[in-house]
């Protein structure tokens, strides 16, 4: 069962180390293929856009992206499960495309996975347009999985 949070109690912080255990702690239970504290550490090193969004003390969800000359790649957006479904991955979404364009970016990009049919849906729904694949871009069980590339004109 979902836990329901209303819009007015979440905001974004910024993504720290110190509180990268609770972010690992999301990344594994949401993915079968997390990413590894070191990837999170060496983003927030290079100064990349990390934000958590979170309510109540609680962590609702967060994202990372990196800034290009004029664009910005996505490259982690993860709603805890049992916040799923209740727009949290929209807003997120838009709070990075605000950022972006307050960065002078005029591309949003991100890579999913072929088989993340929910997330592809999210991303259509906000704009986002496919563009290409990439053959084997993400690890999966026995293997490697293709990656949708997708684009948005910000």
């Amino acid at each position: 069962m979902s836990a329901v949070v209303q819009p007015a109690e979440a905001e974004f912080l910024p993504m720290t180390e110190d509180r990268l255990s609770e972010v690992m702690a999301l990344e594994q239970l949401a993915y079968s293929h997390p990413w590894t504290r070191g990837n999170f550490s060496d983003s927030l090193r290079s100064g990349y856009q990390a934000q958590l969004l979170q309510a109540g003390g609680t962590l609702l969800g967060y994202f990372v992206a990196m800034k290009g000359v004029d664009e910005v790649h996505l490259l982690n957006i993860t709603v805890a499960p049992a916040y799923q479904g209740q727009g949290w991955g929209r807003a997120m979404l838009d709070g990075l495309s605000l950022w972006s364009r307050s960065q002078g970016a005029q591309w949003l990009w991100l890579e999913v996975r072929v088989s993340n049919t929910r997330a592809q849906r999210i991303y259509e729904r906000h704009g986002f347009r496919t563009v290409g694949q990439r053959p084997g871009y993400y690890p999966a069980h026995g293997g490697r999985e293709d990656a949708i590339v997708m684009s948005l004109k910000l």
